[in-house]
């Protein structure tokens, strides 16, 4: 049994505040149609996690959704006894494509549908949140979607995802030093309207800085970024950048 785990990108994200813990956005998010890593799972001698990934097992976005359903469900321990989870990588980590958060969700629908739990949408999202606020838009399985708060909170958009081009340079993006710096030099929200807006009126109309309120923190941590920059549009704090395809 296999499931396709999309990346994303966002067509802009604006920081509109901070609740003392955790900045606020204001984003869309698109899915990447060619694009994804795949989560599998098969017959096995004993319950595993494997794949190319860049962290310990217990860092894992796949291993955090496991342990989030398993503390919710105790009971689908059972189903997981005999297999293995293997998760195939073509999402570059650290890149501002949501692969990590996207493998979670992807695991938790697949999940979800083959064990017969059959959990609605809503309660998935509740326990992706355990893993990352991201997780909420992969659960949808929307094609776009505008998310709020942490990123939690998730408005489907009546649209198809775009035919969308990304480069994603040799360069690994913190998030967590983006955010930091971005607060500590760029702090200044204000209010917009963008997601009243369509996508390509977006795109036709405003800078990549003028969308992304974490490119230029993310140039000042990066000054390596400057040599992809005229590519195209900046995905959440980087480092990939993308356009439509012509």
């Amino acid at each position: 049994m296999k499931i396709k785990a999309y990346a994303k990108v966002n067509i802009f994200l604006k920081i509109i505040g901070h609740d003392g813990m955790y900045h606020q956005i204001k984003s869309r998010f698109m899915k990447v149609k060619d694009l994804y890593d795949e989560i599998e799972i098969v017959e096995a001698e004993k319950f595993n996690i494997v794949g190319d990934v860049n962290c310990v097992l217990r860092d894992n976005s796949v291993f955090k959704a496991y342990l989030a359903l398993t503390q919710e469900y105790p009971e689908i321990k059972k189903w997981f006894i005999g297999k293995e989870i293997r998760i195939h990588k073509n999402i570059p980590e650290m890149a501002g494509l949501g692969g990590g958060s996207s493998d979670a969700a992807a695991f938790l629908r697949l999940v979800n549908e083959k064990s017969g739990l059959n959990l609605d949408t809503n309660k998935l999202i509740e326990i992706g949140k355990k893993v990352g606020s991201d997780v909420a838009f992969f659960i949808t399985n929307a094609d776009v979607a505008d998310v709020y708060g942490r990123g939690d909170i998730v408005e489907v958009r009546d649209e198809k995802a775009l035919d969308l081009e990304v480069l994603t340079p040799p360069i690994e993006c913190s998030t967590p030093e983006v955010y930091k710096t971005y607060k500590q030099n760029f702090f200044n929200p204000a209010p917009t309207n963008f997601d009243k807006q369509e996508t390509l009126e977006l795109l036709n109309n405003y800078t990549p800085t003028e969308l992304n309120d974490l490119l230029k923190p993310a140039l000042m941590l990066y000054p390596d970024l400057y040599k992809y920059q005229d590519f195209g549009y900046f995905s959440g704090s980087g480092s990939s950048f993308f356009r439509v395809k012509t």
